[in-house]
């Protein structure tokens, strides 16, 4: 008898157990997108540091109110995602340091979508070079607004350094970097033109090794962003 019970009490959780199961139809996500971040001023890609800037999506064919998704941006300023559903997507690049952009795009999203998304940087860094003697490294450069009206305060100025072509915030050596920053916390307006024109000295670089290095400038935005300069190769003697 209480063989009996048992059997029939294991069918009913068997039965209970199945019913509660559902067999998920959706097909695996296989649409993609992406695309280039183009600097307003020169109309090449934005130069920016892996995530710096976020490209936030918003599926709306899929929910009225959907849960904001991000591709992260990469060092040559493009992006792109291969793990997307099909749909339509509310889009907005966020996070750099960039005028903000409020109107976002809608883009009917499959196999091999793209957008590009054009950015008014705050700061362009011009007239950059590099000159090492021994191993102390000098870097100088210009620095300007395409907008100076409403500018957020520049914070600082600093160098990346790096072993590796992968070099920004959040990918440099500190001893190197952050603490060669130079401190500035003015307002572009109020800078001089001997202000706009910065020197960075890095000494004691490892003899023997290359380095991969450019500098950013800082801005006391909501995301505390920085504008870059390109990358330079440095040999070490």
């Amino acid at each position: 008898m209480k063989q009996l019970i048992s059997r029939v009490l294991l069918g009913v959780c068997v039965l209970a157990a199945s019913a509660c199961t559902k067999i998920d139809n959706y097909d695996a996500p296989d649409a993609s997108f992406e695309g280039r971040l183009i600097d307003a001023t020169t109309h090449a890609n934005f130069l920016t540091s892996q995530n710096s800037i976020q490209v936030r999506m918003e599926q709306v064919s899929w929910s009225a109110t959907p849960t904001p998704q991000e591709i992260p941006s990469k060092f040559d300023g493009t992006f792109k995602d291969t793990k997307l559903f099909k749909g339509t997507y509310r889009i907005i690049p966020k996070g750099g340091a960039f005028w903000p952009i409020y109107d976002s795009v809608r883009v009917d999203i499959t196999k091999g979508s793209s957008h590009d998304f054009e950015l008014t940087p705050y700061i362009t860094i011009k007239n950059f070079t590099q000159s090492l003697v021994g191993t102390t490294l000098t870097l100088k450069f210009d620095i300007d607004a395409p907008i100076p009206a409403g500018l957020p305060t520049i914070i600082d100025a600093q160098p990346y350094v790096n072993t590796t072509k992968l070099v920004g915030a959040g990918a440099s050596i500190r001893d190197y970097s952050e603490t060669k920053a130079v401190v500035i916390n003015k307002e572009f307006i109020d800078m001089s033109m001997a202000d706009k024109s910065i020197t960075l000295t890095i000494p004691n670089l490892i003899s023997g090794r290359k380095f991969f290095v450019r500098v950013g400038v800082r801005l006391n935005d909501s995301f505390k962003s920085s504008n870059f300069s390109e990358i330079v190769e440095v040999d070490v003697p």
